[in-house]
């Protein structure tokens, strides 16, 4: 609203009621302060259940028995055999000798003509190939209305051989523009030459056609049919088992069918990258293709134990490329601990061992099998350092004193300060808000509780973190941190000596809080923690009612709201009594000047 004022009086109404105003403002400017003072502590509870839930995460990985179980594996000869074990893997030593790895089935072509290219189309070469390799597939094409003026339009398919050569317009094609349809002859090869008007020419590699003339745009080049020649085989290979890896629909095996236009190099590249289980190539210097099972072993056919591996159906395979149909892989043969066996892979599993055999030998190399201390140290000491981090970053939070001579700022005193001034004093502002809070300390002492107390129920020979090493730091500010003894040759001990009873001592379950290991009752208590952090500071999804801070929150908002309307009302109230002032004032000034008139 826009006023003028003081024009009797002289006085400057609007400042006037801007200064009244300060003062009525001063509850409202309370209110604010207190609603941002609300939003700081629920922010800063938030972020202390963040962290309370990122190590109640990592906690989790302490309850999995993989964290303490860790294997070491050593092998005698790893440029013979490589080795790595699970957590379930038994402590022993094992001895492999007499090793033949497994070998792939494999199929070599006979040599192709050395005037392939094997880069450039199939079709473009079929001279060197016999016909009968390929098979004519009629391909519908729909009617193509052109967008813009041109003489090219690309078939979807290459290596055609006729147009229409199922109906009555054999070799024609015919294009409608404005109501009038035209027939063009079609010439299909290689090189168009020169094209006449009423010709459209086809190249037979591409599909591309060329028309004599430029179609205009909104032309419609009425549907027609085109011959496609293509390639069709079929490739059958087995699983370990013996089953075919192919479509069931045709029998187990995989069938191809590629189009002229593809490259010997494109199809060979399809099938090493189809669920075959094949890897095909073209070698240049010897001008032959190689077809290699990707997977070792003798993989025949159940029915056929000494079958082929691998078996090849269709001209261009078995005819034009020659492939051998009685490829066949060999099992890898070892003994193991004296024990003769085979096995298809020369990656294989056993007792919880992995081996991964890398030649063949005949003398023995030895695979030693123990725990991996160092790594189950290394997991208990980290977990040790991000609980110190947590219960350090709690405790900042819950003893950072409260300045009360810095409250948030109005809007009107953060303009007068600089940006960095007003982020200093957002600092200072925000401190101390935690102090003294009685969820995390609580939550705290019970985490040490959590750290200190004896695991009833234990059958090994630990009970409690001291007897393997882990105590509480006795420098009081550090405010319960825990700290490993020495440089941690005690828990390594321990480790080495029985892990079972350190690994039940972190993660042991039970009815009762007393039978259950440290980081479950950690667990328990965060999450206890995290769940009366949130009914007083919620989370982001939560509405206002759902916890109590978000309940203040509105009752400040509503009371903000109140207090704006009231304040709109006295201030309209001011300019209506300034205004009546005015108003009595000109009054005034108007009687005195008709009574000088009078003495005049």
């Amino acid at each position: 609203m826009v006023r003028v004022s003081g024009l009797a009086s002289g006085m400057d109404i609007d400042q006037i009621v801007s200064d009244l105003m300060k003062a009525e403002r001063m509850p409202i400017d309370k209110m604010k302060k207190q609603k941002q003072t609300l939003e700081w502590q629920r922010d800063d509870y938030r972020s202390m259940n963040l962290l309370l839930s990122e190590f109640n995460n990592l906690a989790f990985n302490m309850t999995l028995q993989s964290s303490y179980s860790s294997k070491t594996v050593s092998s005698s000869d790893e440029k013979k055999v490589k080795a790595a074990a699970t957590s379930s893997a038994a402590n022993a030593s094992y001895t492999l000798s007499n090793v033949t790895m497994a070998t792939a089935a494999q199929s070599i072509s006979a040599s192709i003509d050395s005037s392939m290219d094997p880069t450039k189309s199939l079709w473009s070469q079929r001279g060197s190939m016999d016909s009968s390799v390929w098979t004519e597939k009629t391909v519908e094409q729909a009617a193509i209305t052109l967008s813009a003026d041109t003489s090219t339009v690309k078939l979807a398919k290459g290596a055609v051989s006729a147009v229409n050569q199922n109906t009555g317009t054999l070799n024609s094609i015919s294009v409608t523009t404005d109501g009038t349809s035209k027939a063009y002859t079609v010439r299909i090869g290689t090189a168009a030459g020169i094209i006449n008007s009423n010709e459209v020419f086809i190249n037979e590699d591409t599909g591309e056609m060329t028309f004599g003339t430029t179609l205009t745009s909104g032309s419609t080049i009425e549907a027609f049919s085109y011959q496609q020649n293509v390639l069709n085989f079929s490739v059958t290979t087995y699983d370990s088992t013996g089953k075919a890896t192919g479509n069931i629909q045709d029998g187990g095996s995989m069938p191809f069918e590629f189009d002229g236009s593809t490259s010997l190099n494109t199809l060979l590249t399809q099938i090493s990258n189809s669920k075959v289980g094949i890897s095909a190539f073209f070698d240049e210097g010897t001008n032959k293709v190689v077809m290699t099972r990707k997977d070792t072993g003798n993989l025949s056919s159940a029915d056929s134990a000494d079958g082929s591996n691998m078996v090849f159906s269709g001209g261009f395979l078995t005819g034009f490329l020659q492939l051998a149909g009685d490829a066949k892989g060999t099992d890898a043969k070892f003994t193991l601990n004296g024990l003769e066996t085979t096995r298809k892979s020369n990656t294989f599993t056993t007792g919880g061992v992995t081996y991964t055999l890398q030649n063949n030998f005949t003398g023995d190399v030895r695979v030693n099998v123990s725990n991996d201390t160092q790594k189950v140290f290394d997991t208990i000491k980290d977990f040790v350092t991000k609980y110190n981090e947590l219960i350090e970053k709690i405790n900042g939070k819950i003893t950072e004193e409260r300045d009360r001579n810095y409250q948030p700022l109005t809007d009107e005193e953060r303009e007068k300060l600089t940006d960095k001034q007003a982020e200093q004093w957002d600092e200072k502002a925000k401190s101390g808000l935690l102090k003294g809070d009685s969820i995390l300390s609580s939550g705290l002492n019970q985490m040490r509780s959590n750290w200190y107390a004896s695991v009833s129920g234990m059958s090994g020979g630990f009970s409690q973190l001291t007897d393997i090493g882990i105590s509480t730091s006795a420098n009081y500010t550090d405010r319960g941190k825990l700290v490993i003894e020495g440089d941690g040759t005690k828990l390594k001990e321990a480790i080495e000596k029985d892990p079972q009873s350190v690994m039940d001592l972190f993660m042991k379950s039970g009815s009762t809080t007393s039978e259950k290991g440290v980081v479950r009752r950690l667990r328990d208590t965060i999450t206890q923690t995290v769940s009366k952090v949130e009914q007083r500071a919620g989370r982001s999804t939560w509405t206002s009612e759902q916890f109590l801070l978000g309940r203040n929150l509105k009752s400040v908002n509503s009371q903000i709201t109140s207090f704006e309307s009231r304040l709109t009302q006295v201030e309209d109230r001011y300019y209506r009594q300034f205004t009546a002032m005015e108003k009595a004032i000109q009054n005034a000034n108007a009687q005195s000047a008709q009574l000088s008139q009078y003495f005049s």
